[in-house]
């Protein structure tokens, strides 16, 4: 019976608990937004309007690798090799540049090293220029 007497002793505290004020509100639905939103070409009503096209053409590899390799190749995640390690890429160019194009491209099974490195927005052309950057500066 105790129970009972302070669950209803509390039902005016959790009533004004949710009265918020518009502010309120504003702030905390804009602190729960999704982190990201997926838009559909011509959808005016995503946020920032329709999408833009970077110009300027494809990226560098640099920017590639900066963009989307380096959280691992820079690190040795997952047993990515390190930018600079000859050691490292050595065996790896030793079986050709085909073959790590495809890697790059199409990931490795059975390793940290996913599709493209996770950039999906990268063409084929791009992530190859990523390849012979980081083989570049690890030779």
């Amino acid at each position: 019976m105790r129970f009972i007497a302070i669950i209803f002793a509390l039902i005016p505290l959790m009533a004004s608990a949710i009265d918020l004020s518009k502010e309120q509100r504003a702030a905390i639905e804009e602190r729960i937004q999704p982190y990201s939103q997926v838009c559909i070409a011509g959808d005016e009503s995503c946020a920032g309007g329709a999408a833009t096209t970077v110009a300027g053409g494809p990226r560098s590899g640099e920017d590639v690798y900066n963009g989307a390799c380096m959280a691992c190749h820079s690190t040795g995640a997952a047993g990515a090799p390190k930018v600079g390690d000859v050691a490292a890429w050595s065996n790896r160019l030793a079986k050709g540049m085909d073959a790590l194009y495809d890697s790059g491209i199409n990931g490795v099974a059975g390793s940290g090293m996913i599709a493209k490195g996770g950039c999906m927005t990268c063409s084929d052309e791009e992530i190859n220029a990523a390849v012979d950057y980081m083989v570049e500066n690890s030779q």
